[in-house]
């Protein structure tokens, strides 16, 4: 096993002293900054390790948790994802690199045992572009590389997010990530557009010669009210003369109703047509987060997911309608941790959820608690 991981000039070995490197010159510059607080360094870095302990109450004999994308492992502590942060600011040019490690990350990328891809230095990077602002009116900003999608009110990092656990929107309705280019412009102060022009979902290699093309819009009406309206459009299947196009629209309301409580409402429409079949699925998700003292505050989450082909999920049933709700308290005893208790039941109108005594799913809900930390650096 050592040679495997550190014979020279194997996959994994390079990888490992690539990651070792940049750590070892982040530090160093870091040092050096210290040293001389006059001579402050453009690259910035930053990171997260993040744990949980996760409960099924169905006691499922695959020990895993059904319908979810990362808090998956059940009945026994699990390392989630720890991640590194590499930014320079584009003054006018740029990049950034997202170093990711761990079970969230394979999922994303689709390796396995979570999704057909092979493992690949590619796999470890959540997020790698080059970014410009150019001279054009306000600046306008172009990334190129590959970025995370602009679908969805949630994020693949957990302290990103209201609650621990991900919605049914995020774990099967939008995509993860694109490979592409991105142009971002402001409007007005309060009015933003941003172009992405990728190779497909969830892939950095096409699998035809089309690019789909997503557009997100973000206006704040008034300072306590935000509205964006995300779509992408684009051919995914291999060949596009035989299949249809993938669509996608999205509705995201933000609203500080008081000073301590915000609300929010996310609400998407897809459909991909396969051999001259139309899939659809679409669903809505309600938030709302009230802060009880500066270090502690509770979430709520509702929502329902249809998918009445199960195109997205793989119900075996038909009219698949899947709902949750989540409720999470989160304890910030210092600046860096972040601690989240958290109880959430899903449901189904079908047999979904795997019980103790069959690994075959017979329940139509499935209460969960967890517990999880969250390091931030």
């Amino acid at each position: 096993m050592t040679d495997f991981f550190f014979k020279p000039g194997t996959q994994m070995s390079r990888t490992i002293y690539a990651f070792v490197w940049i750590a070892g010159s982040l530090f160093y510059s870091a040092d050096a900054s210290a040293a001389d607080s006059t001579a402050a360094s453009p690259i910035s870095w930053s990171g997260l390790v993040d744990v949980y302990y996760s409960k099924n109450f169905n006691s499922p004999s695959t020990r895993t948790n059904q319908l979810r994308n990362f808090d998956i492992y059940e009945n026994q502590f699990a390392f989630n994802l720890a991640k590194l942060t590499v930014q320079e600011q584009a003054q006018p040019v740029g990049f950034r690199v997202d170093l990711a490690f761990g079970p969230t990350n394979d999922i994303v990328q689709g390796v396995a045992p979570y999704g057909p891809n092979t493992f690949s230095t590619l796999s470890l990077l959540e997020q790698a572009y080059l970014e410009a602002v150019l001279p054009f009116g306000s600046g306008l900003t172009v990334d190129v590389g590959k970025f995370v999608t602009l679908m969805g009110n949630e994020a693949i990092e957990t302290n990103a997010n209201w609650n621990y656990s991900r919605s049914l929107l995020f774990a099967y309705a939008i995509p993860y990530y694109h490979e592409g280019v991105r142009m971002t412009y402001s409007f007005a102060s309060n009015f933003t557009a941003s172009l992405h022009i990728v190779n497909s979902w969830n892939t950095v290699i096409d699998n035809n010669k089309s690019k789909s093309v997503g557009l997100s819009l973000t206006y704040a009406p008034t300072p306590t009210t935000t509205l964006v309206v995300n779509g992408m459009s684009g051919f995914e299947q291999p060949t596009r003369a035989e299949y249809g196009k993938k669509d996608i629209a999205e509705l995201i309301v933000t609203r500080q109703a008081v000073e301590n409580l915000t609300l929010a409402a996310d609400a998407n429409y897809g459909q991909e047509r396969v051999a001259g079949f139309l899939n659809i699925w679409k669903g809505i998700a309600l938030y709302g987060k009230y802060t009880l003292n500066p270090k502690s505050d509770v979430a709520l989450r509702g929502e329902a997911y249809y998918d009445p082909s199960g195109y997205t999920t793989g119900a075996a049933f038909p009219k698949a309608t899947f709902k949750e709700v989540t409720l999470t308290y989160e304890y910030d005893p210092f600046a860096d941790l972040i601690l989240r208790g958290e109880f959430r039941d899903d449901f189904a109108n079908g047999p979904t959820f795997i019980s103790a005594s069959s690994g075959i799913p017979s329940r139509t809900s499935q209460p969960t608690l967890l517990i999880g930390a969250i390091a931030t650096f």
